[in-house]
This record gives C-alpha cells, structure tokens and sequence, in this order.
C-alpha cells in the first residue's frame, strides 16, 4: 500500500517537473524570440529619411518615447524633449518620415540661448518680443545674446498623466517672468491623438479612397496657477505651436487669406523683407517658398488668417495641412523684438523658411507653419485652450490634386507654378 502511495507520488512529482521545465522552457524560449525580434528591428538598417530611422535613433535617446498608431499610420511623441510629436508616418516603418529632427545636437551642450532638437509639432509659449516678451528679461536689450528661450518648452521633461495606443496626456508646471516684469505660475497641459482615416475624412469633410495619410490633433491648455489675473497692464502669455517639417527644392507653403478683410495681408519683415521671388499672392493665397535655402517668415493676422494652411512637395508628392483655431475678435500678442511697439496687435498664422545665417551657419535646413492662441487674459484658476491639428497625405498627384483644391483653395500645379 505504502510502495503505491509512493509510486503514484513520484510519478505526480515527476509529471510536475516535466511540465514546469517545459513551461521555463517555453517561456526562456518565448522571451528569447521577443528579444531577438527587437534586436532585429533595432538593428534593421532604416535609411535616413524613413520613420524607422527616427524611432530606433529618439528610442535611444527617450526611454519614456511614446508610439502612436492606426495601422501603418503612427507618430512618435516624447515626453522627454517636452512634449514634442517627434515625427509621422503614412506608410509604416519604411515610410517617409514627415517632422525634422536635427540629429546634431542631442548629443552637445545644453545651448544657452534655444536646444533645436526639431519636431513636427512642438509647444511653445509666447510672445517672443515685445515689452511682454517671456523670451528677454526686464531691462535687457532685445538682441540674440539676450534672448533666451524658457527651460520648460526648451528642455525640460513633461509629465504622462495617462496614456493609450491612441492617445497620450501630459502636463507641466512652469513659473516665468516676462520683460514688464510680471510673474507667471503656470499649469500647461497636451494631449496629442492620432485619428485614423474615418477621423481625418470626417474632421476635414473629405474623402481619402486609395491616398495614404496620417494626422493627429493636439488639445493645449494653459491655466493661470498665481493670485493675480493676466490682463493689458502686467501682459499675459499666449500658446504657441510650430511645425518643423523637411524641405526639398521645390516645396511650397500655401497660406489662405481672407481677402474682404481690411488692414495689411501679412507681416514680411520678421527677419528682414522676404525677397519678391520668394512670396506671391494669388486670389487669396500667400505663396512662400520652402526650400530651406533662403531665411524668412511672414505672419497673416486674424481677422485676415483662415484656419488652415498647409504646404505641397512636388518631389516626394506629399500634401501637408494644418488646422487650427482662429478668433478674429480676439487679441492677438505682438512677437517682433520691439519692446515699443503695440504689444497687443500681432499674428495669428506664421509660415518660416530657413536658410543659411550671414555667417553662412544654419540649423536646418527645414521649413515651419505655426499657429498661435490669443492672448491668455484670464483670472486665477481660469484655463485658455488652443487646437492645432496636422495630417500629410501622399500618392498620385491627381488623387492629392482634389485635395488641395477642397483643403487650400488652389490645384497642385498652381502650387508647382507658383514660382
């Protein structure tokens, strides 16, 4: 009785061991093939220029990188480099990367004056000139040696407070003094989705059929955080959100106007007048060119600026556009470096070429379409929100044609001939 109680023991105890090994083995075996298989997508020779070139260089450099995705559409989005949408795809891992990254200078010195890391997408807070500047501190002359941009948006690490496949939301608390000396205590807040193709043919009353596309929406917030209001005599803060993209020789950026509004279209000037064979305006169309090759940018103010604009690269055939809130009742902050000019007459739209310094240096080259809130005029606890949206579509001219004349107004060759 007793040698059969211990023959069915040891059998038991002996099935228990051939299935716990099994299970290690399985799972040693598991995880080696999982580990394996991210070697290899690590290690996969990408080209410069493709989303998975991007994603193995910023994973490298971001632990806490955040991957969006719908399908072959994805965006990168790091909470280290505050915030940023790094960078999109239409077509997957080999596909086009669309957002400038300027490789160069991660691996330096913190700068000073600007960390230039690039993104497609990137939250800023204004104004940059002005008596209400937040860029010069009081007393200072507003030239480069002075200016400096606030550590918050320029290199400080943002907070995930939640996070999906589709969506990721962070914050940051910031306190900055502007030029009149004011104080501000800020909670700034981002959430970024990336919408698949029903999202981006519903919000732009479009149908997309074979073109390949990604887009995604961004949802920013400021809320005043002290004990005083934000009003004309202390200055406020405005958002701010800048597009890097990559230029080829032949890119054009296109900003509608609204042509029965009175006033200037545009401010041209920012950093000295933009050449006459570089801008043209055309049934209200501002045309730029954005080959990154010529330094210059120009403003559109509200009651002229639309929401939208966008631009066109005829080499690679992708067509960008840029949605975003406008109040032509509002008001708008000056960003030029003129501490006596009217602070409180400024832009709503900005497009800027880049292009090589007077000392022959230059960053890019890349190209930028930016869009700016009002002025956050607001009580204590009270909360501005400003939405900017991005989306790339790529494929046959024809196909991309239809697009651009729904979304911009104006045919691909009228972009392509602009110039």
């Amino acid at each position: 009785m007793y040698y059969l109680k211990d023959c069915i023991m040891n059998r038991t105890l002996q099935l228990f061991l051939i299935v716990a090994i099994s299970t290690i083995c399985f799972s040693c075996g598991d995880k080696q093939q999982k580990s394996e298989t991210e070697t290899a997508m690590k290690d996969q020779d990408f080209k410069k220029g493709t989303f998975g070139y991007d994603l193995n260089f910023l994973k490298q450099r971001d632990t806490s990188l955040v991957v969006l995705g719908q399908g072959e559409s994805e965006i990168l989005v790091s909470p280290r480099y505050q915030a940023k949408v790094f960078t999109s795809t239409a077509e997957g891992m080999k596909g086009k990367s669309f957002g400038w990254i300027n490789y160069n200078v991660f691996d330096q010195e913190l700068d000073s004056h600007m960390n230039a890391y690039g993104g497609e997408n990137r939250f800023w807070l204004g104004p940059e000139g002005s008596k209400f500047s937040l860029f010069f501190k009081p007393g200072t002359a507003m030239e480069y040696e002075n200016w400096h941009t606030p550590s918050a948006v320029d290199t400080e690490t943002w907070q995930v407070t939640t996070k999906d496949d589709k969506m990721v939301r962070m914050e940051k608390t910031m306190s900055l003094q502007n030029y009149a000396d004011t104080q501000f205590e800020i909670l700034a807040k981002r959430s970024i989705k990336i919408l698949d193709k029903s999202e981006i043919e519903n919000l732009l009353n479009i149908s997309l059929d074979s073109v390949s596309s990604v887009g995604f929406t961004t949802e920013n917030s400021i809320a005043n955080m002290g004990d005083h209001a934000w009003d004309e005599k202390s200055g406020a803060p405005c958002i701010w959100i800048l597009d890097m993209f990559t230029p080829s020789p032949k890119t054009v950026i296109v900003v509608p106007y609204n042509e029965e509004a009175t006033g200037k279209v545009a401010t041209t000037d920012y950093f000295g007048e933009i050449p006459k064979d570089r801008i043209s305006y055309k049934d209200g169309k501002i045309f730029l060119m954005a080959d990154g090759k010529s330094r210059g940018k120009l403003g559109v103010p509200p009651q002229r600026a639309k929401n939208m604009t966008g631009s066109y690269d005829p080499v690679n055939h992708v067509l960008t556009i840029t949605r975003f809130e406008v109040d032509e009742d509002a008001t708008y902050l000056n960003q030029e470096w003129m501490p006596d000019k009217n602070p409180l007459v400024g832009d709503a739209v900005n497009a800027y070429n880049d292009g090589p310094l007077e000392d022959g240096s230059q960053m890019g080259p890349f190209y930028e379409i930016e869009s700016v809130s009002p002025a956050a005029f607001i009580a204590p606890s009270e909360t501005l929100s400003h939405q900017h949206s991005v989306f790339h579509f790529t494929g046959e001219e024809q196909q991309l044609n239809g697009l651009s004349i729904q979304l911009l107004g104006t045919p691909i060759e009228e972009i392509k001939n602009a110039f």
